[in-house]
């Protein structure tokens, strides 16, 4: 098995957007800067946040290389490269391996519901195809499948399959990966608002949304947790309880991206069928970011 390196504070990054929907060049520069300067260890590029299933593989492509090329190294890059057909998936692995990104996350097949085989046959035929570190990543919400820590530590023992997203939000979830997979395989939160108690049973980091837009108070909580300054790690992550919770109050990523227009840092626009935050929410999503500290321009 490969070092994985991904533990820390990695983010699942907006894909910012004109309002004609075409993908904003100039704020993808801004936000990849904004991540370096703030302390984020690894970019996740075209995930579920970042409207993975509204972007054509060209996009993801150019993405990814833009966002390489501002890095220079400096943070991890990472591809989301996963689908519900085990050869579309296949092809896009090998895709972003050539493009020599840091890693590959791989989201269970949505919708398909396959067996606990199924997943493991499907992510066997991924990490055999990959040239690069594999994360899996759990997120049942989403998919109606929920991969089983049993078939987690299968996964866990191939080669290039190095870390998991898990997005069950369930400390007895991280203690059975942790009891289930080798020492060197890393387990990673997909769930802002439980990361912190994650990290004291077997968790090493987190891919966040809440990143998008307080990375360096999310990087210093998390590196608290770390360390095992678990007072630290609990002040800190006090200030962006408002965030774990309200930007979740419409679906994923529509108040985050409200909140980064907020901020002055990109246009809010989404892709349909997703669409703007509701104005009613307009006030709780900043009253969340003004807890957290987050500078605000002032409103015409």
């Amino acid at each position: 098995m490969l070092a994985a390196g991904f533990s820390g504070t990695h983010v699942a990054i907006v894909s910012p957007m004109h309002p004609g929907g075409e993908i904003d060049w100039d704020a993808w520069s801004r936000l990849i800067d904004f991540h370096i300067d703030n302390g984020t260890d690894g970019i996740v590029v075209g995930g579920t946040t970042g409207e993975s299933p509204t972007l054509s593989d060209a996009e993801l492509r150019e993405m990814v290389q833009r966002a390489q090329a501002r890095a220079a190294g400096r943070v991890k890059i990472i591809a989301g490269a996963g689908t519900n057909s085990t050869a579309a998936t296949v092809a896009k692995v090998q895709e972003m391996s050539a493009l020599g990104v840091d890693g590959v996350l791989l989201v269970t097949p949505a919708y398909n519901r396959p067996t606990q085989e199924g997943l493991f046959r499907h992510y066997e035929a991924a990490a055999a195809a990959s040239g690069v570190p594999v994360i899996l990543y759990n997120v049942p919400s989403r998919t109606a499948c929920d991969m089983q820590p049993e078939t987690v530590a299968r996964l866990a023992v191939l080669p290039r399959v190095v870390a998991i997203k898990e997005a069950v939000a369930s400390l007895d979830r991280f203690r059975a990966l942790r009891a289930a997979c080798p020492p060197a395989f890393e387990i990673l939160s997909g769930d802002d608002a439980s990361v912190r108690e994650a990290m004291q049973v077997g968790c090493c980091g987190v891919i966040s949304v809440t990143a998008n837009v307080a990375p360096r108070l999310m990087s210093d909580m998390i590196r608290a947790a770390g360390r095992g300054d678990i007072d630290e790690a609990a002040r800190l992550d006090a200030k962006l309880a408002g965030l774990h919770e309200k930007l979740f109050v419409e679906a994923n990523p529509i108040p985050v991206k409200w909140a980064l227009a907020r901020m002055g840092l990109m246009q809010g626009a989404l892709r349909l069928p997703l669409t703007e935050l509701s104005t009613a929410y307009h006030a709780v999503v900043e009253a969340a970011l003004r807890q957290a500290d987050i500078p605000l321009p002032a409103t015409a």
